[in-house]
């Protein structure tokens, strides 16, 4: 996913000037690990968290807004991790973002800016009308979807001037490149074994079934 232009970045306030231009990529799996104490420190903003909070397993997924096999995780494979794995009570699942670009990051400021409970909701469409809000009129697509949160005009705008959102996120992101090595998305932490990029369900089932025992 391309970067916007100073065109679209102008148009969705001034808080987005705070992230700086990255070019997101697939990869592959890959069997290593990060620090599992570390990793489970939340970023600046806190996490958001589905599932049982004692689950034996861990799933972190990094995302960004805009990237397409982000989107295809969500729309196709995540629905039968979680009814599989999160809702059955065996693994507690975290999101964090980690926006490639202004763009992506608006996008997660409005999430950030919804009441928890709408969060995860609101990943869901962004992630399933992704080529919709991505292309055109990205802000006014964006309103449409933040109207579904409760969201008014004001309230919209407010969020996108919201600096200190912004800066959370971009901290939380910073930290995970910096620190787990994530520079791409999707980049799925599994109680600390990484593994990168939109892979088939079996190998999720894999190294969660393996992580389970």
């Amino acid at each position: 996913m391309k970067n916007l232009n100073r065109r679209h970045i102008l148009s969705l306030g001034a808080a987005l000037a705070v992230l700086p231009g990255l070019a997101a990529t697939a990869a592959s799996a890959q069997e290593t690990s990060v620090d599992v104490a570390k990793l489970m420190v939340p970023p600046p903003l806190g996490d958001r968290v589905l599932g049982n909070p004692d689950a034996k397993v861990t799933m972190i997924e990094y995302a960004s807004a805009t990237c397409p096999h982000c989107a295809h995780f969500s729309n196709n494979t995540f629905p039968k991790l979680k009814a599989e794995y999160i809702d059955t009570g065996k693994v507690k699942f975290i999101f964090r973002e980690f926006p490639f670009d202004d763009l992506a990051l608006a996008a997660f400021m409005l999430a950030r800016c919804a009441p928890k409970d709408k969060y995860f909701p609101m990943i869901e469409v962004l992630y399933e009308q992704q080529q919709k809000w991505t292309h055109n009129d990205p802000k006014a697509e964006l309103f449409k979807i933040a109207k579904l949160a409760g969201f008014t005009e004001e309230s919209f705008n407010a969020c996108l001037k919201n600096t200190e959102v912004a800066k959370g996120i971009v901290q939380g992101r910073d930290k995970a490149e910096k620190d787990f090595g994530v520079n791409s998305t999707p980049t799925f932490f599994i109680n600390g074994k990484i593994l990168q990029g939109n892979q088939p369900i079996e190998q999720f089932r894999t190294m969660l079934d393996a992580a389970l025992g």
